[in-house]
């Protein structure tokens, strides 16, 4: 056994260049040609049914008026009913023929099978399941004052998605449509103070990379990555290290310099990428180029995050 790992230790990875360098090419056209008749022909949402998670605010409400603009039916989620009304009220005023509302919190399995329940109920079928809902925390690992205080993040961010999802399944095949995930470029880079925040995102991205082989063909998901988006948690809507929801505005000011997209420009630059089936959306998209950084030079990304959290632990 000893002697086979050692022989495909030698031989595998030339091997595996070799094939890289033959297929790229038809790859790279394959992929191209594929785009270019995807972003002809996208989907028509006119009259689909589609469930919005964490939709009363931020990402998710704008995601509902972009849909909405499309002609979809929309299904709202979050805890807080008026103001998901709000949103129902302008998401129809904008096209959507019917909009339901269900306050709900996504943390709880009984209330996410109620809610696709409800929504199959009313409109008789689901065509897309946006799983949306989220929230952050900036602590540090060893700041924390009991570490079992996060366990909440862990349910909503990734318990929140993973629940609906389970429940939508048998109606997303039958319509052979679409699951949504809105994870985090945390998900796959390094995040200061954001050890556990970036743990719920890329246990979200792995469950359905994982999902998508096993739903293939039958049902398409798509990951979402946002940059930094103006939205809530970037307003400061964050966990703290004591497991209290709260603003705190001090992390608008440690943000002082990056460039924030609008919320609007993001969900229509989703939508449209959802429409055209991209199985990975990167917003805004530069942010790519530090997943490139973190493939090609780790090193060169940590010593540079650890300079920058050496310089915010000096000045805290």
């Amino acid at each position: 056994m000893e002697r086979i790992h050692k022989l495909l230790n030698l031989v595998l990875p030339p091997i595996t260049v070799l094939a890289i360098c033959f297929m790229l090419p038809l790859l790279s056209i394959f992929k191209f040609t594929n785009f270019i008749l995807r972003y002809l022909f996208p989907e028509n949402m006119k009259r689909k049914v589609v469930l919005i998670t964490g939709a009363s605010s931020g990402i998710g409400e704008h995601l509902a008026y972009e849909y909405a603009k499309k002609g979809a039916y929309l299904a709202l989620i979050a805890r807080r009913a008026e103001t998901l009304r709000e949103v129902a009220d302008k998401a129809a005023h904008l096209g959507s023929p019917d909009v339901l509302v269900i306050p709900a919190d996504v943390s709880k399995v009984d209330q996410c099978k109620q809610f696709i329940d409800d929504v199959v109920n009313h409109f008789g079928k689901l065509d897309h399941l946006v799983c949306n809902a989220g929230i952050s925390v900036l602590c540090a690992f060893e700041e924390a004052t009991n570490v079992t205080n996060f366990r909440q993040l862990m349910d909503i961010n990734f318990w929140g998605s993973i629940y609906p999802t389970y429940f939508a399944l048998s109606h997303l095949k039958k319509s052979r449509g679409k699951i949504v995930v809105n994870a985090s470029v945390a998900g796959w880079m390094i995040s200061l103070k954001g050890a556990i925040y970036g743990a719920s995102k890329a246990a979200l991205i792995h469950f359905y990379d994982n999902l998508r082989v096993e739903l293939a063909p039958k049902v398409s998901i798509t990951i979402i990555s946002p940059g930094f988006v103006d939205s809530e948690l970037t307003q400061g809507k964050l966990m703290t290290k004591q497991g209290e929801v709260r603003f705190d505005r001090r992390l608008r000011e440690m943000l002082h310099g990056i460039p924030f997209e609008s919320t609007g420009e993001f969900a229509k630059a989703v939508v449209a990428a959802v429409c055209r089936g991209d199985k990975y959306i990167t917003e805004p998209w530069w942010y790519n180029v530090f997943y490139l950084l973190r493939i090609i030079c780790p090193e060169v990304v940590e010593w540079s995050c650890y300079l920058i959290y050496s310089k915010m632990r000096s000045t805290s």
